[in-house]
């Protein structure tokens, strides 16, 4: 599993229009930090969304309708975005590499507990996918554990590859559904122990937080930054490109099987290539928005995942033809995801660790909204359309926001004279 992940980080790693990374990247920093924060992320990613891929088989012991299957999957997006803010708080006073240390013990106390006395009821599920979301709050001490050791000319390249651990959903949606058919879904949750802690063990061993490390300020000076409303376009861009990723990687199994009656584990093999495609380009959309600017690159993207997504909503007749669509949608998302942060580094680099913690928060936001809202559409109107064309909608709303603050940007924080980074 850690090498399925390793090899889709190095594969988006050396894609940026067909050019192999500069040498100069891996001079800059520190690549084992690198290499930990990514595996730190991806074993995160694999068991916060576990609850997706096994949604189906979970979903029949238990006998939750069309909305609690939207709930139970969107419960632990929601509680990783609430607590990135925490997380992010974390960072900047104990360092980053501490706070991820303590989110990832909650993470397996939490599995170890669901795998000891088991999960018998939907309430349990809730529970567990509150405990869930502090593995989605490792994207709030994994980004600025690598940001901070590399120059802004780099930012989109590094943050791309630490993010590429979203690769850890594949994991979930290849594995999850055929252990659960073979040993049980509970066990599952136990299964992913393992992975999980050896994984620690690396991170312990060779993650170095950088000296470049901003000193932890007051409290009330955090959300200091939420008067800037720079701050709050960041947070809208990447509801809409993690947000989507996420949500989707979350839905897609249930989708599947209750679109075109896929089984459990193959509507997850379909799940793992649309997650498969989309995590593996988000390296390659940092480093397309290094060299084309992260505006462009960004509006790019919105403009290609807002038409796939209104195009799946039709309900394509064949599951195929709505795996393509879906992946080439997750392909435009996971490239946004990383030219959102190739610019947020460049505006509030001093602020990275609150605003990796507020960003994160708002995309994990724009995941629960677009799980929950399938599922409730699903359940009121028996189709999933209303809630995908909604979602195409922000998407086309977040597009229109590029248009209105490029020129601002690029004359005030984004200018040359400003920073040797291209936006």
């Amino acid at each position: 599993m850690l090498c399925n992940g390793t090899a889709f980080a190095i594969a988006g790693a050396s894609i940026s229009l067909g050019v192999p990374m500069n040498r100069g990247f891996w001079k800059a920093g520190h690549w084992p930090t690198l290499l930990a924060a990514f595996l730190y992320f991806d074993l995160s990613f694999m068991v916060w969304v576990v609850l997706g891929p096994l949604g189906v088989q979970i979903a029949q012991d238990l006998g939750l309708d069309a909305a609690q299957k939207g709930l139970m999957v969107a419960v632990p997006v929601l509680a990783g975005a609430l607590l990135r803010i925490p997380m992010g708080l974390l960072v900047d006073h104990l360092k980053a590499k501490r706070a991820g240390f303590i989110g990832q013990v909650v993470v397996i106390a939490a599995l170890l507990w669901a795998w000891l006395f088991g999960v018998r009821s939907y309430q349990d599920v809730l529970v567990l996918g509150v405990f869930l979301g502090f593995a989605g709050a490792a994207f709030a001490a994994a980004l600025p554990l690598a940001s901070r050791w590399y120059p802004p000319e780099h930012q989109g390249s590094a943050l791309g590859i630490v993010g590429a651990g979203n690769s850890g959903t594949v994991l979930a949606a290849l594995f999850a559904p055929s252990l659960a058919a073979a040993l049980g879904w509970n066990s599952v949750f136990g299964l992913a122990v393992v992975p999980l802690a050896v994984v620690l063990v690396v991170y312990l061993a060779i993650a170095k937080d950088s000296p470049d490390s901003p000193p932890a300020k007051p409290l009330r000076e955090y959300f200091s930054v939420l008067r800037d409303r720079d701050a709050w376009w960041f947070m809208f861009f990447y509801g809409v490109t993690f947000g989507g990723f996420v949500g989707l990687a979350s839905s897609l199994t249930i989708y599947f099987n209750d679109q075109y009656g896929l089984s459990a584990i193959v509507a997850g093999y379909f799940t793992a290539a649309c997650v498969f495609a989309g995590s593996l380009m988000r390296s390659a959309g940092g480093m397309l928005a290094d060299r084309l600017g992260g505006i462009r690159a960004l509006s790019i993207m919105y403009a290609l995942s807002a038409a796939c997504v209104a195009v799946a909503s039709f309900g394509l007749p064949r599951a195929w033809m709505a795996l393509a669509v879906f992946a080439l949608g997750m392909v435009a998302m996971g490239m946004g995801n990383g030219a959102v942060f190739q610019l947020v580094p460049q505006r509030f680099r001093r602020e990275i660790g609150v605003m990796t913690g507020l960003v994160g928060m708002a995309g994990g936001i724009g995941g629960f909204y677009l799980a929950s809202s399938l599922g409730y559409s699903k359940q009121l109107t028996g189709s999933y359309q209303s809630g995908l064309l909604a979602f195409a909608g922000l998407a086309l709303i977040a597009f229109s926001g590029l248009t209105l603050v490029k020129i601002r940007w690029r004359t005030t924080w984004g200018a040359a004279t400003m920073t040797a980074a291209r936006i």
